[in-house]
């Protein structure tokens, strides 16, 4: 197996993630956050890392359509995250990991009606979660 590349740009990278881990950040996001942090990585030594690390398992990547943007996630502990369900508080971004069990059923109506499988790994339900919607009615 191959050795893990190692540099101080994958190591504040990997950290930032791993600290966020319950979030979603596009490669912007994680370069705007390491430079107010006073990293100077840019944003090439970043997308190659993130590149790396989705190769290597650590990283899930999702398409983001209503920002029209690819988004990374921190997946280390989650092994299986591209084999299930997420869902996304829409305001505060707080990534929930879902039971597939949930969606059996829904499941196999949408194969006998439309003949569409679920891609469970790149399934993702926004939401709005108790303490943002708390928050949004005070």
């Amino acid at each position: 197996m191959k050795a893990e590349y190692r540099t101080k740009s994958r190591y504040a990278i990997i950290e930032y993630l791993r600290e966020n881990s319950d979030k979603r950040f596009t490669a912007k996001d994680i370069a705007d956050a390491l430079s107010a942090d006073g990293s100077d990585i840019n944003r090439s030594t970043i997308y190659r890392n993130l590149e790396r690390l989705c190769l290597e398992g650590k990283l899930v990547r999702y398409k983001e359509s209503d920002i029209n943007a690819t988004c990374y996630q921190y997946s280390e502990g989650h092994e299986a995250c591209n084999r299930h369900i997420h869902a996304q508080c829409s305001c505060c971004g707080k990534i929930y990991h879902l039971n597939n069990e949930l969606f059996k059923s829904a499941e196999k109506k949408l194969i006998s009606d439309y003949g569409l499988y679920i891609d469970y790994g790149k399934t993702v339900i926004i939401g709005l979660c108790e303490e943002c919607k708390k928050a949004s009615i005070t």
